[in-house]
């Protein structure tokens, strides 16, 4: 692994102007400037600087898109092989993730709380320890990661990284309450009443999207969300189908097939699907079958019914077959998620929109003064690193809405 990567950063160009960075990487990560870090012999400084703009850096280098962002933009790639960026990163970012010596500035002397501990809450979490803000996560399910742990299978991210997280958190001096909901016992208004000056919310989108089509509430009917975030206690059978095209319907049939169910298909809607290309990929590369233009009518005991649909070049339907049988043991639905509404029914002035997402401002201040939120909650599912961006913003945001404040006090 070591030669390997070491090699690949040996073919880096150190181009002047990088598109890896400037055009891949939406949270502009220096790709050069690691690389050429690492080469010298200063890995702890290029994974210094990895976290430090990017706090999630070494989960990033697992989950991102990297075909589409860095690699994809990388000038080997048009000669030939792009430099695997997510390599290297992963390498750095990996081996010293227990080590990096974090310090906190002076203590500002004032509370925050984080609801959720998703991609967008852990990196408003680090920025503002960091700063010196007093820091508490409140998140609802035993352990920390959201999405990031229940969401995305092990196969693809393991939850060991999670728990090291943890670690540096506490490392951090950020205090972790589990299994506590925001909107249940306690409301955000507690938490202003208890001296908390600004509060973040990053809770995600937990509620499955319904198909609203006839079957839902059958027994062997399940949606990925809630099947993704413990697999191993559902019986699914021999034959799965899969109702969607994102990522987190391929997740679902992967890990059907790893946990012993043998004929798993997906059904996308379109003429195309919405996961990534490399899902994909892995998709078809792990036994699963995928069916294009399958317009689901309703779902039985005995499996979906679809209508098949054929599209011209522009995407349009020229042809449709008569209602048919798909036999499956088990229908899994992943089109999608949105946010629970606890937090709005029992906040006055916490505004959302039609879909039950907060609204905000550009800064990610909600309708409600001193709280804050981005990520999945504000936009809907959104990949890891474009959730980092927004919460960097948000993190920027805070501080500057706390030392407001301060200075009016």
């Amino acid at each position: 692994m070591a030669v390997h990567v070491i090699n690949e950063a040996r073919r880096c160009l150190q181009c002047k102007k990088p598109l890896c960075q400037i055009k891949g990487c939406p949270i502009q990560t220096d790709v050069p400037e690691m690389i050429r870090l690492f080469l010298s012999g200063k890995i702890e400084e290029a994974a210094m600087m990895l976290f430090m703009n990017n706090p999630m850096s070494v989960i990033c280098s697992l989950v991102c898109d990297h075909e589409k962002q860095c690699e994809g933009n990388c000038i080997q790639g048009k000669r030939g092989n792009a430099i695997h960026v997510s390599s290297i990163e992963n390498y750095i970012s990996d081996a010293f993730l227990d080590k990096l010596t974090l310090k906190r500035e002076v203590n500002k002397g004032e509370r925050v709380a984080i609801v959720g501990s998703g991609p967008a809450g852990l990196t408003v979490a680090i920025i503002l320890a960091l700063r010196g803000y007093d820091v508490t996560i409140f998140e609802r399910k035993e352990h920390i990661g959201g999405m990031l742990r229940y969401g995305i299978p092990e196969f693809r991210l393991p939850k060991s990284i999670l728990d090291r997280y943890q670690k540096r958190l506490r490392q951090l001096g950020i205090l972790i309450r589990p299994n506590t909901t925001i909107g249940g016992a306690l409301h955000l208004d507690d938490l202003f009443n208890d001296g908390y000056g600004a509060i973040f919310i990053g809770s995600g989108t937990w509620r499955a999207r319904r198909l609203g089509v006839p079957g839902e509430s059958l027994g062997n009917v399940h949606y990925s969300i809630d099947y993704l975030q413990n697999p191993d206690v559902y019986e699914l059978g021999e034959r799965v189908a899969v109702i969607g095209s994102g990522n987190s319907a391929m997740d679902a049939a992967r890990t059907a097939l790893r946990k012993g169910s043998r004929t798993v298909t997906v059904y996308a809607r379109s003429s195309t699907v919405s996961a990534s290309p490399r899902e994909l990929d892995y998709l078809l590369a792990d036994g699963a079958e995928l069916l294009y233009g399958m317009g689901i009518q309703k779902i039985t005991a005995d499996g979906p019914i679809f209508i098949r649909r054929t599209f011209n070049e522009d995407g349009e339907i020229v042809s449709e077959s008569e209602p048919t049988l798909f036999p499956a043991d088990s229908t899994i639905i992943a089109i999608s998620q949105q946010p629970k509404d606890k937090l709005v029914s029992t906040t006055a002035g916490l505004g959302s929109n039609e879909k039950g997402l907060l609204e905000t401002d550009e800064s990610g201040q909600t309708t409600r003064e001193g709280i804050f939120a981005c990520g999945d909650v504000v936009t809907g599912p959104l990949n890891v690193v474009e959730t980092v961006k927004a919460a960097k913003k948000v993190a920027d945001s805070m501080t500057a809405y706390l030392e407001r404040v301060a200075r009016e006090e």
